[in-house]
């Protein structure tokens, strides 16, 4: 919930989801106090009362809980499948060190600059959450759900699909610095596969920053496609294989000669002749690539601009790839 207020008689209320008010009546004052935004919430033992909320099994959903401290609070739904419902809940700046939130639903929720120092997330659902400035030292993010886009990101493509420049730039700034912030707080808990993930992320949120068609945006989106940031060796490897047949079909057509004869493609000779001057074509593309050069094949004409430039992207691609594999292998 978003807004509610209180009158003599009734308590009024918006839903996250933009529903026309409904009221209830005043006796459901716990209900107000819970969703009130305008009140900070600084009662006496907190803590135990939201904790007794939760076990109630009342909707937790839209709770407002600024600057709340909830230090080492305990939010576990013990004997369940499911975590408790904080789904669209606020908790701008609000005090979660030590808190235990195992399988806690965080969904559509704000944890703008919240302080989770030491908090177990385990499992939790964090899709769509407002992670700007969470603090997040020594937190427990193992398995977390963070979705396939934060909340900063989808805004950011909603703003250029409404040609919105400044607030798309606006939003991929903080997509960066969250992604940043994630990545840096997977790898100190040892979390480097996720690590790498925030870091892909992070770099494409800093790409997308920079003007269209520029020449440091198509240098980037250069490095992605060849490796994914240091982050995907196997886009090195499809990107070897998808040279080594493109180049063996050129030279297929182009011609090359081994022992004083043509390899190439004949329109008179049969089909299986055919497929054995390919794979001699392949053959050589495969051993021009890695630069053995036996010798036993050689370029002719047009053919030989091509294998100079497969031999030389060849040797930059075997190297790109040994720094991506030791790179994740030393993780």
């Amino acid at each position: 919930m978003t807004h509610e207020q209180e009158s003599d008689h009734h308590c009024y209320y918006t839903s996250p989801e933009g529903l026309q008010c409904q009221q209830l009546p005043l006796k459901n004052s716990d209900y107000c106090y819970w969703h009130n935004q305008q009140a900070i919430k600084t009662a006496p033992n907190l803590s135990e009362k939201l904790q007794q909320q939760a076990q109630s099994g009342v909707s937790l959903s839209g709770y407002s809980l600024k600057r709340a401290d909830l230090t080492e609070i305990n939010l576990v739904n013990y004997n369940s499948k499911q975590g408790y419902d904080f789904s669209y809940a606020d908790l701008y700046h609000a005090k979660l060190s030590g808190a235990h939130l195992f399988h806690i639903d965080l969904h559509g929720a704000s944890l703008m600059k919240a302080d989770l120092r030491n908090a177990n997330l385990h499992c939790a659902n964090l899709e769509d959450c407002n992670l700007l400035g969470v603090n997040l030292t020594n937190a427990r993010i193992e398995n977390v759900t963070w979705g396939k886009q934060i909340l900063q990101e989808k805004n950011a493509h909603k703003a250029d699909r409404q040609g919105n420049r400044t607030a798309m730039l606006d939003c991929l700034e903080q997509a960066e610095e969250i992604y940043r912030n994630l990545r840096k707080a997977a790898e100190n808990q040892g979390l480097f596969e996720t690590s790498g993930y925030f870091f892909y992320k992070e770099m494409v949120m800093r790409r997308y920053q920079l003007p269209k068609f520029s020449f440091q945006r198509m240098v980037s989106k250069t490095v992605d496609w060849f490796c994914g940031y240091g982050e995907r060796p196997l886009n090195v490897v499809l990107f070897s294989l998808l040279l080594i047949g493109a180049c063996s079909i050129l030279y297929f057509f182009m011609g090359i000669e081994g022992n004083g004869q043509p390899v190439q493609i004949d329109l008179s000779a049969s089909l299986y002749t055919n497929f054995i001057s390919f794979l001699e074509c392949l053959y050589f593309s495969v051993v021009t690539f890695t630069t053995l050069g036996y010798g036993d094949l050689v370029p002719v004409a047009a053919a030989r601009p091509i294998a100079a430039l497969e031999a030389f992207t060849g040797n930059f691609t075997i190297a790109l790839f040994v720094v991506v594999f030791v790179k994740k292998m030393t993780r």
